[in-house]
């Protein structure tokens, strides 16, 4: 991954993402905020159903575009955070404090829709990376 993919990544919040319907199986493209934390990569809500979160746990292969500093599409998955210890650590860091304003952070680590995404090939290789 080249540099400024990585510092896109990085301090971007707002990108792309996108899934493949659960029913109907078309791709949906929704903006969102991408949370860096401890060099690992998240996405969060508030509190309550969220389409985007019911098609990642259907198929958890996702499309990340970043549009800001880089127009890039990363290919990658997510897993559902369910680690009450991870998903505190998470929403008490200064990257998460919007959404703590929202809804007090007991209430977040219980509730809140909550994945990390990992980019394909993240181990061995450069994720897949188009321009």
């Amino acid at each position: 991954m080249d540099d400024a993919v990585r510092h896109a990544l990085a301090t971007d919040l707002t990108v792309d993402i996108t899934t493949q319907g659960r029913r109907s199986g078309q791709p949906r493209r929704i903006e969102i905020w991408l949370v860096h934390v401890d060099g690992r990569f998240f996405i969060t809500g508030t509190p309550g159903p969220r389409g985007w979160l019911a098609n990642l746990r259907s198929e958890p292969r996702l499309t990340l575009r970043l549009k800001q500093g880089v127009h890039a599409e990363l290919d990658a998955r997510a897993t559902e955070v369910t680690d009450p210890d991870l998903r505190r650590h998470v929403l008490s860091h200064p990257a998460t404090a919007w959404y703590r304003h929202q809804v007090e952070l007991d209430d977040l680590v219980a509730r809140a829709p909550m994945v990390e995404l990992t980019f394909a090939n993240c181990a061995s290789s450069p994720p897949t990376v188009r321009m």
